[in-house]
């Protein structure tokens, strides 16, 4: 099955500037089932991740349902964008999360709805690769309503409000207390992936690189929120992963079968 390209420019009243999206999606003609959707940070990375390649086999193999994957370019303000909304870290990055937040909510969902004419999709997932897998986490987690599952790719999980020479402990990492703060279970799965080379450093000097230790932790506090493995949780630790598309654009197929597997 050939997977066609569009490129779309959505007009953003609230980042005020154009943000390029790629739709991807399966040749017309082609599709007889609900299609599925997935929103893609970085999606200027399309290319390097081979992500059509991709598609086209799992779909020769028969192992996805048809999917429409829309993938977000980032602009300049990549770091002012991506974050959690409403708690910049201790840089003052991620100032704009909250207004990337209300693009994807109330400007990109409608404008795909409307371009496609698909009123509803069956599953509808977020997924991001390091600080944008850590905006995509936020984003769904704060809007269940929206998406049923998330894919965290190397995400920054150790976003934190305090400097490591200022006093740092592990209760100053953002995304854990946003999930340890949250009085309710949003209604979610999760897809979790590391790299066993995504960087050198270890804050704790326990021997376990930050990025895996600190993907643990949310897992842990989303088992302490009574989320079950493997039921809610899938964890995919890479041997020698990197923390580049390289190692991202391998682990793809298993998050595409997680969340849209036949």
């Amino acid at each position: 099955m050939r997977i066609e390209a569009q490129e779309l420019i959505v007009n953003s009243t609230l980042l005020n500037r154009d943000v390029t999206c790629t739709l991807l999606m399966p040749e017309a003609g082609t599709i007889a089932e609900p299609l599925n959707l997935l929103l893609l940070n970085d999606g200027q990375e399309l290319e390097a991740l081979g992500l059509t390649d991709t598609l086209e086999n799992l779909y020769e193999r028969n192992c996805l349902k048809p999917l429409l994957v829309a993938a977000i370019h980032a602009g300049e303000e990549r770091l002012q964008e991506y974050g959690v909304a409403g708690k910049p870290d201790f840089k003052k990055r991620g100032a704009k999360a909250g207004l990337y937040t209300q693009f994807i909510t109330k400007e990109l969902l409608p404008f795909i709805t409307k371009h496609t004419g698909i009123e509803h999709f069956e599953s509808t997932a977020f997924a991001g690769f390091s600080l944008g897998g850590l905006s995509a986490f936020d984003i769904a987690w704060n809007n269940p309503q929206l998406f049923d599952k998330v894919g965290a790719f190397s995400a920054s999980f150790w976003w934190r409000s305090k400097d490591l020479t200022k006093g740092y402990t592990d209760d100053d990492r953002i995304m854990h207390n946003v999930i340890k703060g949250t009085s309710n279970k949003p209604a979610l799965k999760f897809w979790l992936q590391t790299g066993t080379k995504d960087e050198i450093a270890d804050r704790n000097n326990n021997g376990i690189i930050d990025s895996i230790d600190d993907t643990i932790d949310i897992i842990k506090e989303l088992l302490a929120k009574g989320y079950h493995r493997p039921a809610d949780i899938q964890y995919l630790e890479m041997l020698g992963g990197t923390h580049d598309t390289a190692t991202w654009g391998k682990a793809m197929p298993k998050f595409l079968c997680w969340a849209f597997g036949k």
